[in-house]
């Protein structure tokens, strides 16, 4: 029996695992208080003062966060997942400041600092409702055709005339998924600038820095 037990316990031990955590909003201030679950094992917890978080999670297990003036955020655990940093969007509103400081999530300087630099930063961003309105929008001297854009006054020498795009650094073949909140910076290049990326950057290039 003995024996038994001996085999059998790693296996009991291997299905759950503690996962570390880490809670922030507008990328930047720690978030505190928040509760945090596990869809599988049961298991809640709150982040400290810091974010940090800990928490009992089986195989395959789903983290959810709920709190109030925060969109839901929920995580699905893979089996090499042992940290998780999550940044939570502030839903932006007199009563949502009022719920976030009441609750302890974030201090009321804090807030007040981070939703102003973001009104100033990404207010206008925010007002668009994908990543092709926010181009169209912004850029005058550029067209956004069945999801493509194309920077008028570039001669294409390739069979499409679609830009290409860079986000974070990483050159990509779609940014539909791009949401206009996340974005930091855009610049759209050509001539002599976009001749950097070779033949690649013949129809132009759209550079996308985002938040993240």
């Amino acid at each position: 029996m003995a024996g038994l037990l001996f085999m059998t316990s790693p296996v009991l031990l291997s299905q759950t695992r503690v996962v570390y955590g880490k809670l922030k909003t507008f990328n930047t201030f720690p978030l505190q208080n928040v509760e945090v679950t596990a869809k599988k094992t049961g298991a809640a917890v709150k982040s400290d003062s810091l974010g940090r978080f800990s928490i009992v999670c089986a195989r395959k297990d789903v983290i959810r966060i709920k709190p109030k003036a925060f969109k839901p955020v929920s995580r699905k655990i893979g089996d090499e997942t042992d940290t998780l940093e999550i940044n939570l969007i502030f839903i932006d509103s007199e009563a949502n400041r009022q719920v976030a400081t009441g609750y302890g999530y974030i201090d009321q300087r804090d807030l007040n600092y981070a939703v102003s630099h973001l009104e100033q930063e990404n207010n206008e961003f925010c007002n668009y409702l994908n990543i092709f309105d926010l181009i169209r929008g912004r850029f005058p001297g550029v067209a956004v055709s069945n999801g493509a854009v194309v920077i008028r006054g570039v001669n294409s020498i390739n069979l499409s005339s679609e830009a290409l795009y860079v986000v974070d650094g990483v050159i990509m073949s779609d940014i539909s998924w791009v949401r206009p909140c996340e974005v930091r910076s855009i610049d759209v290049l050509k001539d002599g600038i976009s001749a950097m990326y070779g033949s690649r950057g013949a129809n132009g290039v759209v550079v996308i820095e985002t938040r993240r």
